[in-house]
């Protein structure tokens, strides 16, 4: 299999010399990193191209390095189920930087997108309906950028004095920042049921 789809990494880099950056076969999966302005051309060559035929998109996704220039990494999957071969792209983009939607070439790619811009904050040019498909419309921030804060913003409850859902500033009493260290992988020293076996067996 890894000799199969190095000879497809060389086969697509031959073939789109300018989309690819670079290619690897890691844990037996081929690994192609492509350039962003040319990622919708290079989708619809591999849904094309007879030696590929990755017709199938299976997830669009997205990865942080808040320390890097070029911070996230959009990350596409997709599966030739007529080559029984995966393939997976990776486009590193800046903060500032747009993705060309390939809703044109894979209407799925839809859905993935909005969850993609909705967790991230990750715009893609050219989506028919690029808004939050997971959190509320009045949601702040991106829930998977690795410096949101793991409480949120805001909080939102019903009032049933204004008979409506309000949002309010998040703010954690003191009371709910104690925690009863009880457990077995805090070091407590308890017995535990059954642990009296133990000692008479000795």
């Amino acid at each position: 299999m890894t000799d199969a789809l190095k000879e497809l990494g060389g086969h697509i880099e031959l073939k789109r010399p300018d989309c690819v950056i670079g290619w690897d076969v890691t844990h037996g999966e081929l690994n192609v990193d492509v350039a962003p302005s040319n990622i919708r051309g290079f989708v619809e060559f591999l849904k094309t191209d007879p030696t590929c035929r990755f017709s199938s998109l299976v997830d669009i996704t997205a990865v942080d390095y808040p320390e890097r220039p070029k911070r996230f990494d959009v990350v596409y999957h997709f599966l030739s189920m007529y080559q029984n071969h995966r393939i997976r792209l990776r486009v590193s983009i800046r903060e500032d930087e747009m993705v060309p939607s390939i809703v044109s070439v894979h209407p799925s790619a839809n859905w993935f997108e909005r969850e993609v811009f909705d967790m991230f904050g990750i715009l893609f040019a050219g989506h028919p309906d690029l808004r939050r498909i997971l959190t509320d419309y009045g949601f702040r921030g991106f829930p998977l950028r690795k410096d949101f804060p793991t409480t949120g913003y805001t909080e939102l409850r019903y009032d049933e004095e204004q008979k409506r859902v309000v949002y309010e500033p998040v703010s954690l009493v003191q009371e709910y920042r104690q925690f009863d260290f009880m457990s077995p992988w805090e070091g407590a020293q308890y017995v535990l049921p059954g642990d009296e076996k133990q000692e008479e067996a000795k």
